[in-house]
């Protein structure tokens, strides 16, 4: 999803705990050539939550930067495409309170679905360490589609090369080729509404990898139905997840009505998958 400023705040960092499992190493549904029935596992899972804050107001993001425990990564977007054309004053001001409390940055660039000069996007993210000290990057609308894997590898390779050690997101909102699997850090495997989600389909492939691997984003989801998404994350190996009950065009408009109910859930323990 391309939003017009977008701040998303990664709280808690992923992990798989304990328990026996199988084999582990802005949306849409799956496409049902990639898909296999629901996948469920019985892999305990320690929720990210990721916050997909698409907004402006100082106030909401402090509300977010305040929540216990600390957001340990941020992922700031500027322009709607990446870090802009010159820095600006309020984001800086973000990162630096992000860097200072210890938390990771991480710098928004959208690939337009593959469509957009990979020498555009290795500016942004020269631009996003010149400017706001930022060198981990969430790419966002990426294509997914096995006939841009070397596009999208030329792309991560540079942002590995110029800062070594830096994290790479990538956001199909959709099981990607598995090809991608290797490139990013993170993939966003889902980004779509509650009742979409209810009837996901995943790969059976996604059992070779760690919950950790995974990003899910919910939206239009009702408080009652909260719980339910987060179990079904922790099923489908959602080692990253955000709920929300907003929806329309930007369902990131502001911290879901029940943020406090979210957050005391998810740091309350090893999810059950």
């Amino acid at each position: 999803m391309l939003p017009v400023v977008a701040v998303i705040a990664i709280v808690w960092a992923a992990a798989a705990c304990g328990g026996t499992s199988q084999t582990t190493s802005p949306g849409q549904t799956t496409s049902p050539a990639q898909s296999t029935s629901p996948a469920t596992t019985t892999v305990k899972v320690c929720p990210q939550l990721v916050i997909p804050a698409y907004f402006y107001s100082s106030a909401i993001w402090t509300q977010a930067a305040d929540s216990e425990p600390t957001p340990s990564d941020i992922i700031l977007d500027i322009s709607g495409e990446g870090a802009g054309d010159a820095p600006e004053a309020h984001f800086q001001a973000v990162a630096e309170q992000a860097q200072t409390a210890g938390e990771t940055v991480l710098g928004y660039i959208s690939t337009v679905d593959g469509q957009r000069p990979a020498s555009q996007v290795e500016a942004e993210v020269r631009n996003y360490r010149a400017w706001y000290g930022v060198t981990n990057i969430f790419l966002d609308r990426v294509s997914g589609e096995p006939q841009q894997v070397a596009y999208y590898q030329q792309i991560v390779n540079y942002i590995h090369q110029y800062d070594a050690g830096s994290s790479v997101w990538l956001n199909p909102g959709d099981f990607p080729d598995q090809q991608y699997m290797s490139i990013g850090n993170v993939v966003m495997v889902f980004e779509g509404t509650y009742a979409q989600y209810e009837t996901l389909q995943v790969p059976s492939w996604v059992d070779q990898y760690p919950a950790s691997k995974f990003a899910h984003t919910i939206y239009a989801t009702s408080a009652a139905d909260l719980e339910n998404a987060l179990k079904l994350a922790a099923s489908r190996r959602g080692g990253h997840v955000y709920v929300t009950d907003g929806s329309g065009a930007n369902p990131y408009a502001a911290l879901p009505s029940y943020w406090s109910q979210e957050d005391s859930v998810a740091s309350s323990g090893c999810t059950p998958g």
